[in-house]
């Protein structure tokens, strides 16, 4: 039993059959990938575009959550920290994915192929940042600095469990606002590198901006299914209650709306200038079967999370929020997928079995990763001075 800014919290061991049921999902994908590289490696490889993706948005997007909170001084998010925190440790996994990415550049990346560099003018000049030296290093780079901010950031706080020095609170304060230009980029930069330079010769001046509004909702949805479920578990204090679920759903709700908002955007600014150069990208997805898919990714990732989440009382329903988290989350793989496949089958959508392999992979890795995090850790960050506040939050 641990005592803390006068709440009493108990940790509870999670059954083993969690961390299983984790391995096994887990172990399933890593054969489905295994056998997708051995029968069509090239339409592998842009599957692991979208794991590597959509892992890099809940490791990130975690992180950023942490920052969040130490920056504007929220509240009644404490008690929910340590999960991103756990969570944001998958950016130390996700690099190992784009291992089968580098040794496939060439098959996925136009633009590395020095024929296509002397044949056309426009790759000629983006030679400069388009090359595969530059390419790795930006990769790399982003993976140093990020788990160089994750042990300021979380492992700090970790050991603020132990300490309880408000010192170390006012110092991730300071590592917040610096973290947050280094987080942008990052973002801009992997969605740049990893997904809009699959169609070298188009370009959106607000792309990484559409990826960071994904990210924070798939992260934000991810920590809201996994934090209802370990409070009506027992797992968490009993003082969590709906005024909490609220602000889960409050945000779902609002990025939601702020992607609609920036892929709107993006959409019109292309159609209204009507430049050929930048119109082929939305007409390749706006003809035949990816007519289709486009036509449900607004559906999916907008009308429907906008209808169920808009009614006051569905922000802080445990149950709705619980199908909208999973919802919002199938949802940004379904637009990962639909920023990334066109460049590997531009004349239809193509689904099979290979397309399963990221959300089992994901989900493998995010339910092992998370298992083991808190076998050493307290799911609630317990010498943070601002718990007991975040506690008995009310709206």
């Amino acid at each position: 039993m641990t005592h803390s800014s006068g709440s009493v919290y108990v940790k509870k061991e999670f059954a083993p059959s969690n961390l299983m049921f984790g391995v096994g999902v887990l172990l399933v994908g890593a054969i489905m990938m295994i056998v997708a590289y051995m029968v069509d490696n090239h339409r592998a490889a842009f599957n692991t575009i979208i794991t590597f993706m959509f892992l890099m948005s809940i490791g990130l997007g975690s992180l950023f959550l942490v920052a969040l909170e130490h920056l504007v001084g929220a509240v009644w998010s404490v008690p929910f920290r340590r999960i991103s925190e756990m969570l944001s440790s998958l950016i130390f996994i996700a690099p190992i994915l784009s291992i089968p990415l580098f040794i496939n550049l060439h098959g996925l990346f136009h633009w590395t192929h020095p024929e296509a560099l002397a044949e056309d003018v426009i790759l000629a000049a983006k030679a400069p940042y388009l090359n595969e030296s530059f390419f790795i290093i930006r990769t790399v780079a982003i993976f140093v600095v990020m788990g160089i901010f994750y042990f300021l950031l979380v492992g700090s706080s970790f050991s603020q469990d132990k300490t309880k020095s408000e010192k170390i609170s006012k110092r991730n304060t300071v590592v917040s606002a610096i973290f947050m230009p280094f987080f942008a980029i990052s973002v801009t930069i992997l969605s740049i590198d990893w997904m809009m330079s699959l169609e070298p010769h188009w370009f959106s001046t607000i792309y990484g901006v559409y990826y960071f509004a994904g990210t924070f909702g798939a992260a934000m949805a991810v920590l809201a299914f996994i934090s209802i479920n370990l409070t009506e578990g027992g797992y968490m204090p009993e003082k969590i209650k709906r005024d909490h679920y609220y602000n889960f759903g409050a945000l779902l709700f609002a990025f939601t709306n702020f992607w609609a908002y920036i892929a709107f955007s993006q959409f019109l600014l292309i159609w209204y200038s009507n430049l050929p150069e930048e119109t082929f990208w939305y007409i390749t997805r706006g003809q035949g079967s990816w007519l289709v898919v486009s036509i449900f990714l607004i559906i999916i990732r907008f009308l429907v999370p906008y209808a169920v989440l808009l009614p006051q009382p569905a922000k802080s329903d445990a149950k709705r929020l619980k199908f909208m988290s999973i919802w919002i989350i199938f949802a940004h793989f379904y637009d990962l997928y639909w920023l990334v496949m066109p460049t590997y089958s531009k004349n239809g959508a193509s689904f099979g079995w290979m397309e399963l392999v990221p959300p089992v992979v994901a989900a493998g890795l995010i339910i092992v990763v998370f298992n083991l995090m808190s076998r050493k850790r307290n799911l609630i960050p317990i010498g943070d001075p601002k718990l007991s506040r975040g506690l008995n939050f009310h709206l």
